[in-house]
């Protein structure tokens, strides 16, 4: 079949911002050919996504709509979505300095606003809050119990940090950090003092925003 209102010329000569989601997803479905068909088929996965932004989420019964082709077809969606996560993060190297809240969540964001369960990083800082490393320090629900101060300062202290940033996702995708993101903060601010580590900021990330407790004076 002809492709339909020419995407994929006006993608290579205007941009892809020119193309609905539909038609950036017929693309990739139809490896770049865009027929009515592929398009067609877009809009369906869409409507059985319930999004652009729940594709990453789909299963095998949603994709009944891909046909006998499901797994290659899944396979392209997937690689696209994984694609488009690394080109948007801003990960910050060893040795830069973290300035803002903003930085951290650009550095994150390629990985966490995505995810279905909560993950709970520790970004290591030197003196001048240069980015020595990051650690992962729990995957569940974020309770006193995972996120226990030992498993946040014996790297920081390996490390020999001298201040380090606590950072998790919101599967939600709202980041407003909950009571209990609050009492696992101040607890570990308090362990931070016993050891000479500087706790700076915890920021909680969600879809495509997030929540800095220093800079909102949770703190």
């Amino acid at each position: 079949m002809p492709e339909r209102t020419g995407a994929r010329d006006r993608l290579l000569v205007a941009g892809g911002s020119v193309l609905s989601d539909v038609e950036v997803l017929g693309l990739v479905l139809d490896a770049g050919a865009a027929t009515s068909a592929g398009l067609e088929l877009a809009e369906r996965l869409l409507g059985a996504a319930g999004g652009l932004a729940r594709l990453d989420r789909l299963d095998r019964r949603a994709c009944a709509p891909l046909g006998r082709l499901w797994p290659r077809r899944l396979a392209l969606v997937r690689a696209a979505l994984e694609l488009g996560r690394r080109a948007a993060a801003e990960p910050l190297a060893a040795g830069s300095p973290v300035r803002d809240a903003a930085a951290v969540y650009a550095h994150f964001r390629g990985r966490l606003p995505q995810l279905e369960r909560e993950v709970f990083y520790v970004l290591l800082l030197d003196g001048k809050n240069r980015v020595q490393g990051e650690v992962r320090v729990s995957e569940g629900s974020l309770t006193a119990a995972l996120v226990h101060p030992r498993e946040v300062f014996a790297p920081a202290i390996r490390a020999a940090a001298a201040a380090l940033i606590l950072v998790h996702n919101h599967p939600s995708g709202d980041p407003t950090p909950s009571a209990e993101d609050c009492a696992i903060t101040q607890r570990l601010r308090q362990a931070g003092e016993l050891v000479g580590i500087r706790v700076l900021d915890h920021v909680v990330i969600g879809r495509g925003r997030w929540a800095s407790m220093a800079e909102e004076g949770r703190w």
